[in-house]
């Protein structure tokens, strides 16, 4: 009994939305004017747009959407757009900090003029290395010190001249001691014209040959003569004193002199109270050195001449560190981080070994990141890339939240002990713009509370925009962008309808065309290989062929289950019917490819009281989605048959052959067609395969991979033979999604392939069987001989069966129970 309500096939138009050729407004993309502008984004422009101009703390940007849609390509174009107006910020220096060596200092130029700094102060090093030796070797220099000597000498001789004056009319005389490796003077006696002392005189009393009174005499004299002899020594050590003090202070005088005359442009070229301050200290610094600083250009002598300190070292503390130099930016820094590790986003602090094995560091040794030089401008990174790398997000956060960054050596296997640095932190005004999926998103917004604080704007890009005619002129302009950046030759019309209607079939909705732009481009590449190196416009063919071969290239895997299947090793079967068998459609994704094949899938059903029993779940082959659905089919069931009647059944529903996993309710009408048909004892037709989801109330759900099912079951059937009969089943709320194969379009045309859409159970199992599903009576009933009807039939059938089978199985000693003088119990071993 068929019915009268069975949906008919779909017409061809309906399988594929196409673009005539004929109907766009140019020959070939020379006749268009290239798209310069940003496509199907306006969600997200304008979220940037709004990121960027919102100058207040935390407004970051963080870009979200499938990857492959142009987003950072149109960051780029959006940072050059809206940041061309502003001017570049300043240089950045690092310079030593005399008094806190562990301490650098920061200074800040405007932009170019930190460049000009570091040569001015390397031009006035290099003077000091050229008129230092100069200065210390002048005829002003050593004539200053002579004199400076000679009136030294004078005062000491007037000393011991006073002294001698004193000692000439007695027997004592004035001598120079050695002690050590110091001459003192002293006062001794004289005895026969030599100096001789005390002791040797007392010796010489002794022995009679000195006058005991002579001695007391001399000692008398010499102790008054010690003292002021003492006295002259102390006062002459300190006129030397006062000697090497004038001394240092003639070299400190003629230094400063000369320094202060060398940096004389530089006091007047800087103003600054930082850096007026800097150039002090460091000239302050050198005073302190001067001992150090005559080293200049003095050769080595000694027998380590190597452990002499070359020029470079002695001068070390006084270069300047330019961390950062925007000396030839037009305009803010726009910094696209494609390896975001730590060092390479936020800096580092480089150390180097010496001699004894020990790390040492320096502050001409800290390194700017990417994050430092895109101060005053913009960062992009690629945010999956940077949370994986160890202590980046971390310092991220902290220096956006701070609005500060201390430059730090992140080491976690650095164990040995060496110089540590803490450079004085540089205040941050930079925008950053990370990009990331919606999953990333939403889990950091959940999980980090500060994530809210530091990206407080969103730029969600789309993966698909209208299929208008204005979309679609903008794509056209797009591709004729393309050409001339690739400068490939121009396409035609055809060429470019076939690439709109691929982006079309990429979102998987007719209404719809990718944003994948990058695809397009690269598939826009592929078609010019293919048309040849002579062809002088690329056509649709090349398209095609470029199409072509991507499938070629990626399809191995299909190939190989498509030849199990005609060889018979995979069970499909494309004609014929069976009871409790059915074609469903799956889709293999294997990443760069995707593409549908048929899965046999069987029920049967029994009496018992288990339920559905789902074997892949059993054998933990099913994936959550798919439990659901299974699920779903016994509401179904109890919905539909189990309102006047317990639904009392054993049924077991599998993929057959399947042995890698299930996933995804795409299926459960299938399962379900397969159930009703072991129920009603109704075969199923085998030219049909079946996708669709289903829910409690018999409604058929769309699903996803519409095309790539369809086109799996055709390969089969045309590979097995085309009856004219064959066809798949999808639900109706797929229809709008077809992009099909032209090849199926054809065989759908010359009626050798059908395909059906339908809204219900009852529609489906309609086309099944051919029999009608049966509309439900008032009073509970199905139509006689309706699916329903026997579906009905045989679970009362079932209900009845179960019940009086389980009354049959009842035990004698149970129907006793209420004669306790019967001893029918004993009848039972080992009842309780």
């Amino acid at each position: 009994m068929a019915s009268k309500k069975v949906p008919a096939s779909l017409k061809p138009e309906q399988l594929r939305w196409a673009l005539d050729p004929k109907k766009l407004p140019f020959k070939t993309t020379d006749d268009l004017d290239p798209h310069t502008d940003i496509i199907g984004q306006k969600r997200g422009v304008e979220a940037f747009r709004f990121g960027m101009g919102m100058v207040k703390k935390g407004y970051n940007i963080f870009v979200t959407g499938a990857a492959g849609t142009g987003r950072l390509a149109t960051v780029k174009k959006l940072l050059k757009e809206l940041s061309g107006k502003d001017s570049p910020p300043d240089d950045l220096c690092y310079v030593n900090n005399f008094k806190r060596p562990e301490s650098p200092h920061l200074l800040k130029f405007r932009a170019g003029e930190g460049k000009h700094f570091k040569k001015s102060v390397d031009k006035f090093l290099d003077a000091l290395k050229r008129d230092i030796p100069q200065l210390f070797e002048s005829q002003e220099y050593i004539t200053r010190k002579n004199a400076i000597q000679e009136a030294h000498e004078k005062k000491v001789a007037e000393f011991y001249k006073s002294v001698e004056g004193k000692v000439k009319d007695s027997n004592l005389v004035v001598v120079n001691m050695q002690m050590g490796p110091v001459q003192r003077p002293d006062i001794l006696p004289l005895v026969d014209g030599e100096p001789k002392r005390i002791i040797e005189l007392e010796e010489m009393v002794s022995n009679g040959r000195f006058p005991q009174e002579e001695l007391e005499k001399l000692k008398k004299d010499r102790v008054s003569l010690k003292a002021e002899l003492d006295h002259i020594v102390q006062q002459v050590r300190s006129l030397q004193k006062e000697v090497t003090q004038k001394h240092e202070e003639v070299d400190h005088l003629m230094f400063m002199s000369l320094a202060k005359d060398l940096l004389k442009g530089m006091y007047e070229a800087y103003t600054e109270k930082e850096i007026v301050e800097y150039l002090d200290s460091m000239l302050e610094h050198m005073g302190n050195r001067l001992d150090e600083l005559r080293m200049l250009g003095a050769k080595p002598q000694g027998p380590m001449p190597m452990m002499m300190p070359t020029a470079e070292q002695l001068l070390s503390p006084y270069h300047v560190n330019l961390l950062v130099d925007n000396s030839e930016l037009e305009g803010p820094p726009v910094i696209v981080e494609g390896y975001p590790t730590f060092r390479n986003l936020f800096g580092t602090i480089e150390r180097s070994i010496e001699p004894g094995g020990m790390w040492r560091t320096d502050y001409t040794k800290i390194k700017a990141g990417s994050f430092i030089r895109a101060n005053g401008g913009y960062l992009v990174i690629n945010l999956l890339d940077a949370i994986m790398e160890p202590g980046v997000w971390q310092t991220l956060k902290r220096s956006l939240k701070t609005e500060k960054i201390e430059i730090q050596t992140f080491d976690p296997y650095y164990f040995s002990a060496g110089a540590g640095l803490k450079p004085e932190p540089i205040p941050m005004n930079v925008k950053v713009v990370v990009l990331g999926d919606a999953y990333l998103y939403s889990m950091l917004r959940n999980y980090d509370e500060d994530m809210s604080k530091i990206f407080k704007v969103r730029a969600d890009y789309e993966s698909s925009m209208e299929r208008s005619e204005d979309n679609v002129e903008q794509v056209a302009r797009f591709i004729r962008s393309e050409v001339d950046r690739q400068k490939i030759r121009p396409l035609d019309a055809g060429a470019v309808a076939k690439l709109i209607e691929h982006g079309v079939r990429l979102t998987g909705r007719q209404e719809k065309i990718s944003t994948s732009f990058p695809e397009l481009g690269d598939l826009l590449a592929e078609a010019a290989f293919y048309a040849g190196a002579k062809a002088e416009i690329i056509t649709g063919k090349a398209v095609d062929a470029a199409l072509d071969a991507r499938i070629y290239r990626c399809n191995q895997i299909e190939e190989r289950i498509q030849e199990m299947i005609d060889r018979g090793s995979i069970f499909i079967a494309t004609d014929g019917a069976e009871v409790g068998q059915i074609n469903g459609l799956a889709v293999y994704s294997m990443g760069d490819y995707a593409f549908g094949k048929p899965s046999r899938i069987t029920a049967v059903t029994s009496l018992g009281r288990e339920g559905i029993t789902n074997i892949e779940r059993e054998a933990k082959l099913s994936g959550p989605s798919h439990n659901k659905g299974m699920l779903i089919l016994e509401g179904f069931l109890r919905e539909r048959f189990a309102q006047n009647k317990p639904l009392s059944l054993s049924a077991s529903i599998t993929f057959e052959q399947s042995y890698g996993g299930v996933d995804g309710d795409s299926a459960s009408s299938t399962e379900l067609y397969a159930m009703l048909s072991s129920l009603s004892g109704v075969p199923l037709r085998q030219d049909i395969a079946v996708t669709g989801s289903v829910n409690q109330k018999g409604e058929v759900q769309p699903i996803g991979g519409a095309n790539e099912k369809i086109e799996g079951f055709f390969l089969c059937c045309k590979r097995a033979g085309l009856t004219g009969k064959q066809g798949a089943m999808i639900p109706h709320a797929n229809v709008k999604d077809l992009m099909l194969h032209p090849e199926v379009i054809e065989a759908v045309k010359k009626k050798k392939f059908h395909i059906w859409a339908v809204k219900t159970i009852d529609e489906g199992i309609e086309i099944l069987t051919g029999k009608s599903a049966g509309k439900k009576k008032k009073d509970g009933s199905y139509p006689a001989g309706s699916i329903n009807a026997l579906v009905d039939a045989r679970l009362n059938s079932l209900a009845e069966d179960i019940l009086k089978f389980g009354k049959d199985e009842e035990s004698p000693c149970e129907k006793d129970e209420d004669e306790p003088k019967k001893k029918t119990k004993k009848k039972v071993p080992g009842k309780k």
